[in-house]
């Protein structure tokens, strides 16, 4: 599902306008957006947790020339999802589930 896809579902579920519906979709999206940047995490009980991370600089090797690199230092959003999100997951699938969302953010965003 992409976001049109949950701003389709919102709608439908809380009867009211696709528009209206995109607006509550992308006031949440800011708040957790903000809510990761000041403060570094958010938990949404029953979902899961949103959290910076840091990673460190690095010396990585050029898999063209083999030579070694500087990867500089990164933030990155994690998500962990809760328990009962897990849960529900369940069944869906023959093999293990493991939900891990990473996504590269730039320095400057949280500042």
């Amino acid at each position: 599902m992409n976001k049109a896809g949950l701003v389709d579902q919102v709608a439908d579920e809380m009867k009211i306008t696709k528009h209206e519906a995109q607006r509550a979709v992308e006031a949440v999206i800011a708040a957790i957006k903000d809510g990761v940047r000041d403060e570094s995490k958010v938990a949404i009980a029953g979902f899961g947790t949103f959290q910076k991370k840091s990673r460190a600089a690095r010396t990585g090797i050029n898999p063209t020339t083999r030579e070694p690199i500087r990867i500089e230092a990164t933030t990155t959003c994690t998500f962990k999802p809760a328990p009962a999100l897990k849960d529900s997951l369940e069944g869906m699938t023959s093999g293990p589930i493991e939900v891990k969302i990473k996504s590269p953010v730039h320095e400057q965003q949280f500042a």
